[in-house]
C-alpha cells in the first residue's frame, strides 16, 4: 500500500503540466517529471535549491512570487520568458498558488510551456494533414494505374502487330517504358504495401545499419558520419526494415544537401544521435517515455519557403528530386505512432524522430525524484 506522500508524487508525475513545490524560503521541495523535462534539471540534484538558482535573472518574477506568498493570493502570468541556468529561454504561462494550511509546503508553481503547446498543435495538424494527403494520393494512384495498365497493354499489342524490322517499335518501347516508370512513381507515392512487422528492437541497430550503408556511399566524398548515442536508450516496438528506410531517406537528404554548391565549408558532417525524453505528447497522445533520434548535418539548411511543406509528397528543394523521401519517412514514423520535426538554419539542420517507448507505469526509480520533506 502506498503512503499518501508517495501516492501524491506518483499522481503528479503522471501530469503533463510542470509542477514545482516550494517552501516559504522559495526552496524547491519537489518537482514532477514534467518539470524536470521542461526545465532540463534533476529533482534530486536541485532539491532544496533556491528558485533563483533555476530562474536566472528572474528578480521580478521572484519578487511577485514573494508578494503572492505574503498576501496569500494566487496569480497567473501569461506569455512570459524565464531564463534557465544552462542558457535556455522558455516562453511560458505560469500560475502561483500559496498553500497557507500546510507546514512544509508554502506554494505550488504550475508551468505550461507555450512553445510546447504550439508544438503539440503543430504535430496534430501535421499528422492530420498527412493522413488526408495519403488517402488522397492513394485514391489518385488507383485512378492513374487503371489507364496506365490500358496504355501499356495497348502498346504491347501494337508492338506485336508491327513488322520486326520497322522503326515504329521504338515508339511503342518508349510508351511501355514510360508507363512502367509512371507505375513505379505511383507505387512510391503510395508507399510500401508490406504490412508492418513489429518486434522488440534497439534503435541503435537501425542507426548502425544506416551508418554502414551511408559510409559506403560517401567513401569518395568529404563527408563524415559521427555517432552521439545514449547507451541507456530502452528498446521499442517497431519494424526494423521500415525504420531503416525512414532514417536512410533523411540521411540521404543530408548527403545531397552537403553536396550542394551552396555549401561553404570544406567537410560535411552528419551526426546520428539518440536521447530519451520524458513526458512528451505526440499528436493527442501523452507518452511517459519517448526515444528521440537526431539526424544533424552542417549543410546549407532547408529553404525557408519549404520548411512548412517538406513532409508532403512532390515537395523538393532540388530540381532532380521527387520529393518522396521525407514523405515516406514521415509516413513510416507516423505508423509507429511517432512524429518527425525539423529545425533548420544555415550550417545546422536537425531532423528529430520521436518514437514512443511502451511504458505502462512509471519506473520505480523515477518515483519521488524530488522530495516533499527533508
Amino acid at each position: 500500500m502506498l503512503s499518501s506522500t508517495k501516492l501524491y508524487r506518483r499522481l503528479m508525475d503522471t501530469l503533463s503540466t510542470a509542477i514545482l513545490v516550494m517552501d516559504d524560503q522559495l526552496r524547491l521541495r519537489y518537482l514532477n517529471l514534467a518539470a524536470e523535462s521542461l526545465l532540463a534539471i534533476s529533482g534530486r540534484q536541485f532539491n532544496q535549491s533556491f528558485i533563483g538558482d533555476i530562474m536566472v535573472n528572474g528578480d521580478q518574477d521572484i519578487a511577485d512570487i514573494r508578494t503572492a506568498l505574503q498576501q496569500g493570493h494566487s496569480f497567473t502570468k501569461r506569455k512570459t520568458q524565464i531564463h534557465l541556468l544552462h542558457g535556455k529561454t522558455l516562453q511560458v504561462d505560469y500560475t502561483i498558488t500559496p498553500m497557507t494550511d500546510m507546514d512544509e509546503v508554502a506554494l505550488v508553481m504550475e508551468i505550461q510551456g507555450i512553445n510546447y503547446a504550439e508544438r503539440i498543435s503543430r504535430d496534430e495538424n501535421l499528422i492530420s494533414t498527412h493522413e488526408t494527403t495519403r488517402e488522397l494520393v492513394r485514391g489518385l494512384a488507383h485512378e492513374i494505374k487503371n489507364p496506365l495498365g490500358g496504355i501499356r497493354g495497348a502498346a504491347q499489342l501494337l508492338a506485336s502487330e508491327l513488322p520486326a524490322d520497322t522503326d515504329l517499335t521504338d515508339y511503342t518501347s518508349v510508351i511501355i517504358e514510360e508507363a512502367d516508370r509512371l507505375h513505379k512513381l505511383v507505387d512510391r507515392l503510395v508507399g510500401s504495401r508490406k504490412p508492418m512487422e513489429f518486434r522488440t528492437l534497439n534503435v541503435h541497430e537501425v542507426l548502425e545499419r544506416v551508418r554502414n550503408l551511408v559510409e559506403a556511399e560517401v567513401r569518395n566524398m568529404d563527408i563524415t558520419v559521427v555517432r552521439n548515442y545514449d547507451p541507456s536508450i530502452p528498446e521499442i516496438q517497431g519494424d526494423s526494415e521500415q525504420l531503416i528506410q525512414a532514417v536512410l531517406n533523411i540521411v540521404r537528404n543530408a548527403v545531397q544537401a552537403l553536396e550542394s554548391p551552396h555549401v561553404k565549408h570544406r567537410s560535411g558532417i552528419i551526426e546520428l544521435g539518440t536521447r530519451i525524453m520524458r513526458n512528451i505528447t505526440i499528436g493527442t497522445v501523452y507518452h511517459r517515455l519517448v526515444t528521440r533520434i537526431d539526424i544533424i548535418d552542417n549543410g546549407p539548411g532547408v529553404p525557408a519557403e519549404l520548411k512548412d511543406n517538406i513532409f508532403f509528397p512532390m515537395i523538393s528543394g532540388r530540381a532532380e528530386g521527387t520529393g518522396l523521401g521525407l514523405s515516406i519517412a514521415h509516413s513510416i514514423v507516423n505508423q509507429h505512432k511517432g512524429i518527425i520535426e525539423c529545425k533548420s538554419e544555415p550550417g545546422r539542420t536537425c531532423f528529430a524522430i520521436y518514437l514512443p517507448v511502451n511504458t505502462p507505469t512509471i519506473p520505480s526509480n523515477d518515483i519521488g525524484s524530488g522530495q516533499f520533506g527533508k
